[in-house]
């Protein structure tokens, strides 16, 4: 954890896109993924992702080919058995709670992309950290409607229902397939010192 505070004092704050390992080049949600990571670098955006393949090697090209700054946060995985080959900045982790943790507290925005267990556990996690003042309210963007459409109407029908959350954590987050709405929706979040936000209670 130590190394890599020290080596985001060079990379900054940026945005983290989440998504699937398993996507393939020739799915719409990379091509997505890579003209959204191409959109930050040109925007003067850090992107971080996971470092291994699918959505996180879509918008670690993107960032990079832009001429960006493209962090690969990477862990050694049997699906992620190397770095792609698309990363300024590269950091290696042997655990997921120290490696989401350097996500969490290096993030000025979240993009989540379709994926499976690990995309969902980093998006209820952050979820998590904003609903109970652990860290300061950011972006959170849900991109693919239809993909997630099942997951919000679960929440709304059984999680809101029962009382476990309220009304309100369903503002923590957002749905949105437009790349240039998401862009400006980052951009706005960018402007004034984020870390110091204040989390209303």
């Amino acid at each position: 954890m130590q190394a890599a505070a020290t080596k985001f004092l060079e990379i900054g704050y940026g945005v983290s896109v989440f998504g699937s390992a398993r996507v393939r080049p020739d799915s719409p949600y990379y091509t997505l993924a890579h003209e959204l990571g191409e959109r930050l670098a040109k925007a003067g955006i850090t992107v971080i992702a996971g470092g291994g393949p699918g959505i996180m090697e879509a918008v670690n090209r993107g960032a990079f080919e832009a001429g960006g700054k493209s962090v690969g946060l990477n862990i050694r995985l049997p699906r992620e058995t190397h770095d792609n080959a698309y990363q300024t900045h590269s950091l290696h982790f042997k655990h997921f709670f120290s490696r989401k943790a350097t996500f969490f507290s290096h993030s000025i925005g979240y993009i989540i992309l379709p994926g499976g267990f690990g995309t969902l556990d980093e998006l209820f996690e952050i979820f998590t950290l904003v609903q109970t003042c652990k860290t300061a309210p950011v972006p959170i963007i849900l991109v693919g409607s239809t993909y997630w459409a099942g997951l919000i109407a679960w929440i709304e029908s059984q999680t809101l229902a029962a009382g476990f959350i309220s009304l309100r954590d369903l503002s923590l987050f957002r749905i949105c397939d437009d790349v240039d709405s998401i862009i400006r929706e980052i951009e706005a979040s960018c402007i004034g010192d984020v870390e110091h936000t204040d989390c209303a209670v």
